[in-house]
C-alpha cells in the first residue's frame, strides 16, 4: 500500500514513531546546549571578570570549529557503527561537558577564558552529532512520502529548545544553573534511547563490503562534490540568520538608534520563528512534491525580511525582535536542508554527509564572523552585515536552484 492510499492513523503512526519523538526530543536538548552560551554570553562573562565581545567571540569560535571537527568524526562513526551509536555518544560528551562548564566560577582564576573555551570546543564536538544521525535514522524509518514531514517534525519541536533555553537562563536564577540543567536533561535522554532500534536500511548495508563513511569520497568525484558543496551553500542563510543578526545583536543597537537589544531574546525569537518554519516547511515540500522549491521561496522570504531589517526603519528593540521572528520563519527549512542532505547520497556515507553538512554550515560561522568583523574596519555594522548577507545569500540560492531534487526517492542505494 502506498501512503497515498494510507489511512490518516497509519499515517500518524509513522510520523510520531519512537524514532521520530526520540529524535525530536534529542534535537531539542540539543539545540538548548548549542545556544546556551549564545544566550548567557554577556552575564556568564562578565561574571567571570572576561571581555564579553573579544573573549565571547573567541569562545563562540571554538565551539563552532567543535561542531566542526565533530561533524566529520560523528559523519564516520555513524556510517561505520550505525545511527544509534552516535545518538548515544554525542548526547554523553555534550551532556558532560555542559555540566563542567556549570562549575566554571569554582575554576581557577588562571587562564579561565581558555578553560571556558575548552569547554565549548568538547560541548560542540558532541553536539554535531545529533541532528545529522536523527533525521537519516528519521529519514530511512519512515516511507518516502512522509519523509520531509517527519524530519520536520523533530526540527520544529527539537528548535523549541532555544526558547526553553532562554527561559531557563531567566528563572534559574544564574548562568551555571541553565548549564547543569540542560546536561541533566541530556543524561535523561540517554535512558530514552535505549528503546530505538536500528535504521533497516542501514542494518542491510552492516555486513556488506561496502566502503562505508569515507569522507575524502566526496572529495574524489566531481559530480559527489558539487552536490556536497551544494547542499553546504544552500543552508549558510541559516546561520548568518543566528550567527551575525542575532548573536551579535548587540552590535546593531547604537547604529539603528536602539537603547539595548539583547542577543538572549534575539536568539529566542528568531528560534519562535524557526521552529514554525521547520513544521511548516515539511508541508510546504509535500504540497509543491519538491525539496528545491520550497527552500527557494523561504529563501526569497528570508532575504525580504533581512534587507528590511537592515535598512527598514528598525528603531526599537521590539521592531528588531519582530523582525528575528521573520527570519526565523524564513530560515526554517533547516530540516529540510538536512533531509535534502540525506536524499543526495547513498546509505554507505548518508550518515557522514547528513552530519557534517549542517556542522560544515555551522563550521563556517568564525568566517562569516571574522568578513564581518574585518568589514567594519571600513565600513558601517549595517553595510558589513549586509556585504556578508549578499554573498551568502547568492550562493544559497544558486544551489537550491541547481541542485538535484530529491522528492519521493528511494534511499535504498549506496554510492
Amino acid at each position: 500500500m502506498s501512503t497515498t492510499e494510507m489511512p490518516l492513523s497509519s499515517k500518524l503512526k509513522y510520523i510520531f514513531s519512537i524514532p521520530v519523538i526520540i529524535s525530536a526530543l534529542g534535537y531539542f536538548v540539543d539545540i538548548y546546549d548549542l545556544l546556551l552560551f549564545g544566550i548567557v554570553r554577556i552575564p556568564s562573562l562578565k561574571a567571570l571578570g572576561l571581555n564579553p565581545d573579544a573573549d565571547g567571540t573567541f569562545i563562540l569560535n571554538c565551539q563552532m570549529v567543535g561542531l566542526l571537527i565533530g561533524g566529520i568524526f560523528w559523519g564516520i562513526f555513524g556510517d561505520k557503527k550505525g545511527r544509534l551509536s552516535v545518538l548515544f555518544g554525542s548526547i554523553l560528551v555534550y551532556s558532560l561537558a555542559n555540566i563542567a562548564c556549570g562549575f566554571l566560577p569554582y575554576f581557577p582564576k588562571e587562564h579561565l577564558v581558555y578553560s571556558y573555551a575548552g569547554l565549548r570546543f568538547i560541548a560542540g564536538i558532541g553536539l554535531a552529532g545529533e541532528l545529522g544521525a536523527g533525521i537519516t535514522l528519521v529519514s530511512e524509518s519512515l516511507p518516502k512520502n512522509l519523509r520531509a514531514i517527519g524530519t520536520s517534525v523533530v526540527a520544529g519541536f527539537g528548535l523549541m529548545g532555544a526558547v526553553v533555553a532562554q527561559l531557563t537562563v531567566q528563572l534559574a536564577g544564574g548562568w551555571n544553573i541553565s548549564y547543569i540543567i540542560g546536561g541533566v536533561l541530556g543524561i535523561m535522554l540517554l535512558f530514552l534511547r535505549i528503546s530505538v532500534s536500528e535504521s533497516g536500511i542501514y542494518k542491510k548495508i552492516d555486513h556488506q563490503s561496502v566502503s562505508k563513511g569515507n569522507f575524502l569520497s566526496f572529495f574524489t568525484n566531481k559530480d559527489r562534490l558539487i552536490r556536497y558543496l551544494k547542499c553546504i551553500a544552500v543552508g549558510l542563510p541559516t546561520w548568518y540568520c543566528i550567527g551575525i543578526l542575532a548573536v551579535l545583536a548587540n552590535q546593531f543597537a547604537p547604529e539603528m538608534g536602539i537603547k539595548e537589544i539583547n542577543p538572549g531574546k534575539a536568539i529566542m525569537w528568531a528560534y519562535v520563528g524557526i521552529s514554525v518554519g521547520d513544521l511548516l516547511s515539511g508541508f510546504i515540500s509535500h504540497l509543491l512534491k519538491s525539496r528545491k522549491m520550497a527552500i527557494f521561496y523561504m529563501l526569497a522570504f528570508t532575504l525580504v525580511g533581512a534587507a528590511i531589517m537592515l535598512f527598514g526603519n528598525t528603531d526599537t528593540e521590539t521592531k528588531y525582535y519582530i523582525f528575528c521572528v521573520w527570519l526565523g520563519l524564513g530560515t526554517g527549512y533547516w530540516a529540510m536542508f538536512v533531509t535534502l542532505a540525506a536524499e543526495q547520497f547513498g546509505t554507505n556515507i548518508r550518515n557522514t554527509a547528513t552530519t557534517t553538512v549542517p556542522n560544515m554550515v555551522r563550521g563556517l560561522v568564525p568566517v562569516m564572523i571574522f568578513s564581518f568583523d574585518h568589514l567594519k574596519n571600513n565600513f558601517s555594522v549595517i553595510v558589513s552585515a549586509a556585504v556578508v548577507g549578499a554573498v551568502v545569500f547568492g550562493l544559497a540560492f544558486y544551489s537550491s536552484f541547481t541542485i538535484s531534487e530529491t522528492h519521493n526517492k528511494d534511499l535504498d542505494f549506496t554510492e
